[in-house]
């Protein structure tokens, strides 16, 4: 009886693993200060690329600038969007709107200064990336930057656009 059991334990924690995941409902800050809750975000069924990162945070700074070198083909190719969630402390948000127009990023940029989402998602390092089909299902991350890991993302970005799955 105790190895039905475990045997039925294993095989739902499997499939619990395997299931994918809702963006969660967390209230955020917009530059301009006002509230916004993450479960509206979306992008009308096109893939969506989800990047916390911080001012302070050279491997962060480098990945959304490079992307942001490669974003207006990327929208044009896929219709992908990025959403870039900032961890900077409220000490530090003041400074993400001029870094940012600083950069000219054109990134949907939100602030999570008590970093709420940030939980909500089981981040612990940042850069932290997620790709979300157009279900609003998380379906691949990836946590730190190395030049190139944005190469590898859009071909993940260019299968979700084509109704493609993926397998993290």
């Amino acid at each position: 009886m105790k190895k039905i059991l475990l045997a039925i334990c294993l095989i739902s924690a499997a499939i619990v693993s395997n299931a994918q995941s809702k963006i969660p409902s967390v209230d955020v800050k917009k530059i301009a200060g006002e509230t916004f809750n993450t479960s509206l975000l979306s992008n009308d069924g096109k893939p969506m690329i989800i990047s916390f990162w911080a001012t302070w945070c050279k491997p962060c700074v480098q990945e959304l600038t490079a992307i942001s070198e490669v974003y207006e083909e990327w929208q044009k190719e896929t219709g992908v969007k990025v959403v870039a969630i900032s961890t900077d402390d409220s000490r530090n948000s003041a400074r993400v709107h001029p870094f940012v127009v600083a950069r000219n990023w054109e990134y949907e940029i939100y602030l999570d200064p008590n970093g709420d989402f940030k939980r909500a998602l089981n981040v612990n390092n940042i850069p932290h990336t997620f790709l979300i089909n157009g279900k609003g299902e998380v379906v691949w991350q990836h946590n730190s930057y190395t030049p190139g890991d944005e190469d590898e993302l859009y071909e993940l970005v260019q299968k979700l656009a084509k109704g493609e799955s993926i397998k993290e």
